[in-house]
């Protein structure tokens, strides 16, 4: 999927589908999975409305594990609700599911049970820090190892290596390292995001220019007025708070997801 539209030099453009938090977790209360079902099912068939490519249904629990496991429940419910997405849209809508915070088997498994796209992978590989208490250690060979085992070898593998949640600070070689990093252990495309517009265009010119096969996806940091300007050497965006209407968490706006389509496609 990266890589193809990358050939194709088409965008790819994927809405943040913000859960309520799953059974189980300290902040869940009576309603919230039945609320999780609707929400996602109604913000997918926005996002498709509105022309998006797919969308990344993500778990929003506000604590989270530092290790790879996830209680058995979460990765259940996370499965019955994309499964409700991939009922409700079309087959070319692409889905992709992740168990925060760095549940990467879990989500792989969630996502071969439903016939998902992808998974988005906090740290695939290197180490970085949680706010929820600890160090995140990535661990690849887990990670390959288990998807081959459950056959889920189609479920691609979107790797953050600057942005939200992996912070890796702007330094050109290093962030060269983990491209170079992210290709060995086979991840499917790079994740970079800067709030600094000019140093998230840097960041894309230094991956493109020493890795032209690479595809780049932004972790987030784009809307409507600013989606030409950084997704010029990008090849498409996560994209949560702008398609909510500035409401992180709220309901996706279809009106939005086509004005930041109309953008993009005049790349």
């Amino acid at each position: 999927m990266f890589k193809e539209a990358h050939q194709k030099n088409e965008k790819l453009i994927f809405g943040l589908i913000h859960l309520r938090p799953m059974p189980g977790t300290p902040f869940y209360k009576e309603g919230d999975y039945e609320e999780s079902i609707k929400k996602a099912v109604k913000d997918a068939k926005a996002l498709e409305n509105g022309g998006a490519s797919g969308c990344l249904v993500q778990t929003v629990d506000k604590v989270y594990p530092v290790g790879d496991d996830s209680d058995y429940v979460r990765a259940t419910c996370l499965s019955v609700i994309a499964s409700e997405v991939k009922r409700a849209v079309g087959p070319d809508f692409k889905v992709g599911v992740q168990l925060m915070w760095n549940c990467i088997t879990p989500s792989i498994a969630s996502a071969k049970a439903v016939g998902a796209d992808f998974t988005r992978c906090t740290a695939l590989f290197g180490q970085t820090v949680s706010p929820f208490g600890g160090v995140i250690n990535g661990d690849p060979l887990s990670v390959l190892e288990y998807r081959r085992k459950i056959e889920a070898e189609s479920v691609e593998l979107l790797a953050e290596i600057a942005g939200y949640h992996f912070h890796g600070g702007y330094d050109r070689e290093g962030l060269l390292g983990r491209v170079a990093s992210a290709a060995m252990v086979r991840a499917d495309a790079v994740e970079i995001m800067s709030k600094d517009e000019e140093l998230n265009n840097r960041m894309e010119e230094d991956i493109r220019s020493a890795y032209p096969d690479m595809p780049i996806i932004l972790g987030g940091g784009t809307d409507v007025e600013s989606a030409r300007s950084r997704l010029r050497n990008a090849d498409g965006a996560l994209v949560g708070k702008c398609f909510e209407g500035c409401n992180w968490g709220e309901g996706i706006d279809e009106r939005i997801v086509e004005a930041y389509m109309k953008e993009v496609r005049s790349i």
